[in-house]
């Protein structure tokens, strides 16, 4: 089993102060073309506009991947038992950030949400990509990517996620 852990800060007088930690219990895979193809299917099926902050949902609903890239790289980022992927990041022809993940050692790319592109005609920004550090507050997990990841795996006969709060 894996831990992902989520702090959540405020700011005190001289520091900062943890008021709340979220924990994901999960279950990595292998870095295998079967489980990728599942497990990007499976994220695939679990986006939903309640992980989409309000300036996606408009495009959303005439294109189901778009807004999702960030939470959904995430999730196949820490899903996937390998040190050989890397986040890439670059600006699409609207000027939004796209997410991908790239393996390093052979150039593999992986965009589960790549399909926001091709649906409408236009090519993911891949060839402008660089590698790129998650967003957040001392590169912490997004609260989304672990509701998508407990979502993906709740149901599945080996394992079920536990994702809580204290």
């Amino acid at each position: 089993m894996d831990r992902l852990v989520r702090h959540c800060y405020e700011k005190g007088s001289d520091s900062w102060k943890i008021i709340k930690t979220d924990v994901l219990v999960y279950q990595r895979v292998p870095y295998d073309i079967n489980q990728i193809l599942q497990y990007s299917q499976k994220i695939r099926d679990n986006l939903t506009t309640d992980l989409l902050t309000k300036k996606y949902r408009e495009e959303n609903a005439t294109n189901p991947m778009y807004g999702h890239c960030y939470h959904a790289t995430q999730a196949m980022f820490y899903f996937l038992d390998t040190d050989t992927l890397v986040p890439y990041r670059a600006k699409d022809w609207r000027g939004e950030d796209h997410w991908w993940l790239t393996d390093k050692e052979n150039g593999f790319i992986l965009d589960v949400t790549s399909d926001q592109y091709y649906t409408i005609g236009k090519e993911p920004p891949h060839d402008k990509g660089k590698p790129a550090k998650w967003y957040g507050f001392k590169g912490r997990v997004h609260k989304r990517t672990m509701v998508l990841m407990q979502r993906v795996q709740r149901g599945l006969a080996f394992f079920e996620p536990t994702l809580y709060s204290f």
